[in-house]
């Protein structure tokens, strides 16, 4: 294609950058084990570049792949793209490319209109458990179920990048 038609299509598209709002929050495991949950999903998912501006993993779930660059966060909002790729690939890219990796069960229920995703997190990270919720804006409110404990959003210490490179059984 040629160049100027290429950027002619891109003026004519509305091209804008994908937002993740999410907050975090640790689990209070006695309130947890007491809640009906559905079935976990075993992740997978390892870091090709992590720095301080951007992070692009790779995540190898039971059935899919997919490939996530995410830029600085700000508040509780970052950018985020996010595309799958075929499982195969997402092993490949793991196996042979990840920097540092971890593994997670997560659990996603809906409480009270809002979709949560809860990981229990195996190998130098079990025993932290921490939920998230995305939502559409900063100041959206919502209510916590019962087995949410303290918000640790601004918490570096808890980004999935970080906890491959300074993992939870260190921090004692």
């Amino acid at each position: 294609m040629d160049k100027f038609v290429l950027f002619d299509c891109l003026q004519k598209e509305k091209i804008t950058m994908a937002q993740e709002i999410e907050r975090k929050f640790l689990v209070d495991q006695n309130q947890w084990n007491q809640q009906e949950k559905p079935a976990g999903e075993l992740y997978r998912q390892g870091y090709l570049l992590t720095d301080q501006h951007k992070t692009i993993r790779i995540r190898q779930t039971p059935t899919q792949g997919f490939l996530t660059i995410k830029g600085i966060t700000i508040g509780a909002t970052r950018t985020e793209y996010e595309y799958e790729i075929p499982l195969q690939e997402a092993t490949e890219l793991l196996d042979n490319f990840a920097s540092s990796e971890l593994s997670k069960i997560r659990y996603t229920l809906n409480f009270k209109g809002n979709i949560w995703e809860v990981d229990e997190f195996l190998g130098d990270n079990a025993g932290l458990w921490v939920a998230e919720i995305e939502l559409n804006s900063e100041d959206e409110t919502f209510e916590l179920p019962l087995w949410v404990g303290k918000e640790v959003t601004s918490e570096p210490k808890y980004y999935n990048a970080n906890l491959t490179t300074h993992p939870f059984k260190n921090w004692k």
